[in-house]
């Protein structure tokens, strides 16, 4: 079978949060952007200027919304729950370093009354396939978190769960902020 079909993706995590900067994992949690993460997405919209983008998806959390309409104003942006960062549950709130060491435990296993990472790909799974339903030869953007980013790498790029845990970047560097990921979803 050849593929004929494409939805070119960028993706964006949201801008630093008050919560990123205190070292929390926010999870759920209807956090805003800080100061730094405001200035962090006025200069993604500098980055992406000349860079044709017909839709901008996001999560349905303040500080991806926030991101958005700073970064991507004048674009028509769709809120999407979907796009939520992991829903940590019991440690929804709490140091970052704990919550990150417990990804590889939760791939199967959900977070104390929270999600697994197979709960974040399939959501994700259910959002790619209303892209294909209808966003065929579009370039869109997503503007979401860490957890859903991964499932990308799961869902796109082949790698297993462990693999895409113990390759980000933001473990070598946690407190820096990356301003996006290409993907193709081909069939």
């Amino acid at each position: 079978m050849v593929s004929g079909k494409i939805v070119h993706i960028t993706y964006f995590v949201h801008g630093t949060t008050v919560d990123n900067e205190k070292n929390k994992s926010s999870g759920w949690s209807d956090i805003g952007l800080s100061e730094l993460g405001k200035e962090q997405s006025i200069k993604l919209r500098a980055l992406i200027r000349g860079k044709k983008f017909d839709v901008v998806f996001c999560s349905d959390l303040k500080r991806a919304v926030e991101s958005a309409k700073i970064a991507f104003g004048g674009l028509k942006i769709v809120v999407d729950k979907r796009l939520r960062e992991c829903n940590y549950g019991d440690l929804t709130g709490a140091n970052s370093e704990t919550v990150d060491k417990m990804y590889y435990s939760c791939i199967d296993k959900k977070f104390p009354k929270g999600e697994s990472m197979n709960d974040v790909e399939n959501r994700m799974g259910d959002f790619l396939g209303e892209l294909k339903k209808h966003w065929a030869g579009k370039r869109i953007a997503i503007v979401a978190h860490k957890s859903p980013q991964l499932a990308l790498e799961v869902l796109l790029k082949g790698r297993s769960w462990e693999q895409a845990i113990g390759e980000d970047w933001r473990l070598k560097k946690p407190k820096e902020w990356k301003p996006g990921w290409d993907y193709a979803l081909v069939w």
